[in-house]
C-alpha cells in the first residue's frame, strides 16, 4: 500500500527561515539582553580568534543553518563552516562546526547557538534510532506529533525530518484528526465523520482515533484516509490490518499510536500498520552535549 503522507510537511508553507530568524532574535534578547559584560571586558574590539564546536558524545546533527544564523546576528562578520552536515551520524569528539572573526562575536553566540544545536540534534538522534529500530522490512514509517515545545514546533519538525522521521500535521488547520473527544460531542464516530464530510469544503486529508478493534467495523465505508490505533496491544493492531485487508481499495491507512518505545516499535511494525507515531522524539527528546572550544588567538588576545 502507498504511504501517504497526511498534512504539509516543515517548509515554505510554514517560513522554516522566518522562524529561524524569530527564535534567533527571542534567543539572543534573552541571552545578552544589555550586553555580555564578561566577554566585553576580557576581550578587545579588535581581538580575533578561531573556535571549533565539537560533539561530545554520538550523535544526529541537526540545526547547521540556526547556529550559522546565531553567530551571523550577532557578528555579520564572523566566518562560519560547516565541517558535518545536517543529518550526518558523527562520533564523540567529531568538529561539527568552525568560526573564525572577532572573539567577542564568537563567545557572545556560544551558548545560543549550542542551545540550538543541541537540541535539535537531539530530536533528530532521537528520531534516527526509532527509524533503525522499525528498520526496512515491515516498510511502517515513524512521524511525529502536536506535542513539540511551544513556538519551536516548526524547528523540530525540521529535526526530525533531518532524522529520517516524517511529519505529522503543523496545525490544527491542515488537516482533520478526530479523537475520542470529538466523537463524544458529536454523538458517535459515523456522525462526526460525515459532519466533516459535509463541510471539508478543502479538501482536507482525515484521520480517525480508535482505541478498540470493534472501532474499526464502525468506520468501514467511510471516506477517511487513516485510522489511528491509540493505545492498542500487537494482538489487537494485527486483528485490526486484518479486518479492514477485505474493505474495497482505496483503504484508509493503520497508524499506531501511544506508549511507543524503541524496545517495542519494531514488533509494532510488523502488525501491518503504515505509520507509527511517537511523541516522544519531540517531547522527550534529550538535548545531545555539544562544546565550542577557542583553537586560535593571536598573541595581543592573548595579552602577550
Amino acid at each position: 500500500m502507498t504511504q501517504r503522507p497526511l498534512g504539509r510537511e516543515v517548509g515554505a508553507a510554514r517560513g522554516l527561515d522566518e522562524t529561524i530568524d524569530r527564535l534567533v532574535e527571542m534567543a539572543l534578547l534573552e541571552d545578552i539582553g544589555e550586553g555580555d559584560r564578561t566577554t566585553l571586558w576580557t576581550m578587545g574590539p579588535t581581538d580575533r580568534a578561531e573556535a571549533l564546536i565539537i560533539a561530545k558524545e554520538p550523535l544526529v546533527v541537526a540545526g547547521i543553518q540556526v547556529a550559522r544564523r546565531v553567530f551571523q546576528t550577532v557578528d555579520p562578520g564572523l566566518e562560519v563552516e560547516a565541517l558535518a552536515a545536517d543529518g550526518a551520524k558523527v562520533e564523540l569528539g567529531t568538529p561539527i562546526l568552525k568560526v573564525r572573526g572577532l572573539a567577542r562575536g564568537i563567545l557572545t553566540a556560544e551558548r545560543t547557538a549550542l542551545n540550538f544545536l543541541g537540541r535539535l540534534s537531539g530530536v533528530a538522534t532521537l528520531t534516527r534510532s526509532f527509524v533503525q529500530a522499525v528498520g526496512t522490512g515491515s516498510g511502517a514509517r515513524i512521524t511525529d506529533t502536536r506535542k513539540t515545545t511551544p513556538g519551536w514546533r516548526v524547528l523540530e519538525k525540521w529535526a526530525v525530518r533531518i532524522g529520517g522521521g516524517v511529519n505529522h500535521r503543523l496545525g490544527l488547520d491542515d488537516m482533520v484528526l478526530i479523537k475520542d473527544n470529538h466523537i463524544v460531542a458529536a454523538g458517535g464516530v459515523r456522525n462526526a465523520v460525515l459532519r466533516v464530510t459535509e463541510r471539508n469544503d478543502l479538501g482536507l486529508s482525515v484521520k480517525v482515533e480508535v482505541s478498540r478493534v470493534d472501532e474499526v467495523e464502525e468506520l468501514r465505508g467511510l471516506p477517511i484516509d487513516r485510522i489511528l490505533l491509540d493505545n492498542m496491544n500487537n494482538a489487537a493492531m494485527r486483528e485490526a490490518s486484518a479486518r479492514i485487508s477485505d474493505w474495497p481499495e482505496p483503504r484508509p491507512e493503520l497508524e499506531a499510536s501511544g506508549n511507543m518505545s524503541l524496545d517495542r516499535v519494531r514488533s509494532v511494525s510488523e502488525t501491518g500498520v503504515s505509520w507509527i507515531s511517537v511523541g516522544a522524539i519531540t517531547h522527550s527528546a534529550p538535548t545531545v552535549d555539544l562544546s565550542l572550544g577557542l583553537t586560535w588567538i593571536p598573541d595581543r588576545a592573548r595579552g602577550a
